[in-house]
């Protein structure tokens, strides 16, 4: 008997986790259906991928890049219809039409059309980790409410998926589990000390030594934002609390995280660094399909090494955890401020390790807040970046 094909939305299919997405669909042509697409101005990655797979919408938010992309498909004969703005994505996002929505738009401007999808009752596929760390309340709420499904496609949190009892669901805290590991890379800077990070540069910090990924998230696993943010996403996706979740470099990026049960047992996911693997379990679970990623070679590997990573070096992971203590905005202001900083520092406004110290900075403004709706969670965003661009203008 043939399978339904699952009509899929990519929000930012012109970064990294849209590009291993579409590829991944690619591979099984018959299983899976391009409804929407969507990037922010790379218009001509996105013509490129509209004459690969025809969807019936391409969104732009930058409407400046519509114009091209719109005469380019009326030249190709292609029967896609270009969408303009924010607005649009929530209308691709919850649109009847899509069964699944894969979240992969960089940082707080993912939020609304990431919550559209929940709200709407689909699949989502969650690579948007701002969204649980600006509105995790508001956005697990949404998924139990609407009968959303939620896969978690970050390939810790997806490692950690995979290793809950059978039948786990995102949102629920699973029975006897005591402890969430999360294994990060270290970064480039493993090992380094605080006076070897004062003169690095852009370049240094978007090299990292496992994964390839955009320099935005380049910089935040080299500072170990990005561990900090992971840590409040699991607390959400795992009802977990904060003092629950370890963090453990791993620099061979082997064993993608680990969950801690009763008895003494400790279950791992282990696989080559493919953001294909997890990628391919949110879109056929509970199945598994080919996603393209050879299979592990332990011997090939060599070693496994942990150690504990060196907060006094990388105090973002301490500034995550406060932030998620603290509460109400006070996750909006720690990544608002960590994206205007690493901005600035790609921009080589502001050095390396002014970033967590303009972090700090705003984590001391936080504002009390507590009625936390869409509106008031964004506008929270919109303060905290205003605050830190000032600070940054000096």
């Amino acid at each position: 008997m043939s399978e339904a094909v699952l009509h899929v939305t990519v929000l930012g299919s012109t970064g990294s986790i849209g590009k291993n997405t579409l590829d991944v669909m690619a591979r099984h042509p018959g299983r899976y259906r391009v409804f929407a697409l969507s990037a922010r101005q790379d218009w001509q990655t996105l013509l490129q991928q509209c004459q690969q797979f025809q969807p019936v919408y391409a969104v732009l938010t930058d409407p400046q890049a519509a114009k091209p992309l719109q005469d380019a498909l009326v030249t190709a004969k292609l029967p896609t219809e270009v969408l303009v703005g924010d607005d649009a994505l929530v209308a691709i996002a919850e649109d009847a039409r899509t069964d699944c929505v894969m979240a992969a738009i960089v940082g707080a401007a993912g939020l609304p059309s990431a919550l559209a999808a929940a709200r709407a009752g689909k699949r989502v596929l969650l690579a948007n980790k701002e969204s649980l760390v600006l509105a995790g309340a508001l956005f697990m709420a949404a998924v139990r409410d609407h009968g959303a499904t939620l896969l978690p496609i970050d390939s810790e949190h997806n490692a950690i998926f995979q290793c809950m009892p059978a039948g786990y669901r995102a949102g629920m805290r699973a029975a006897h589990v005591e402890k969430i590991l999360l294994t990060a890379s270290g970064g480039p800077f493993r090992g380094c000390s605080g006076a070897d990070l004062v003169a690095v540069t852009p370049e240094q910090a978007c090299k990292h030594p496992k994964w390839s990924m955009g320099r935005k998230i380049s910089v935040d696993s080299a500072t170990l934002m990005n561990k900090g943010l992971e840590i409040i996403e699991a607390c959400w996706l795992f009802d977990m609390p904060e003092s629950a979740i370890e963090v453990l470099v791993h620099p061979q990026s082997i064993v993608h995280s680990l969950v801690a049960y009763a008895d003494g047992s400790v279950l791992a996911q282990l696989g080559q660094p493919d953001m294909r693997t997890p990628i391919a379990y949110g879109l056929a679970w509970p199945e598994r399909i080919p996603a393209g990623v050879p299979a592990l070679d332990l011997l090939a590997a060599g070693k496994l090494e942990f150690e504990a990573p060196d907060e006094s070096v990388f105090p973002c992971l301490r500034l995550a955890r406060e932030a998620f203590r603290a509460g109400g905005v006070a996750p909006v202001y720690l990544n608002a401020a960590n994206e205007v900083a690493v901005a600035a520092f790609l921009d080589r406004q502001i050095g390396f390790m002014d970033i967590p110290a303009l972090v700090e900075q705003a984590l001391s403004a936080v504002p009390a807040v507590t009625q936390l709706s869409l509106e008031t969670l964004l506008a929270a965003d919109t303060e905290a970046r205003q605050r830190v661009s000032a600070e940054v203008a000096g």
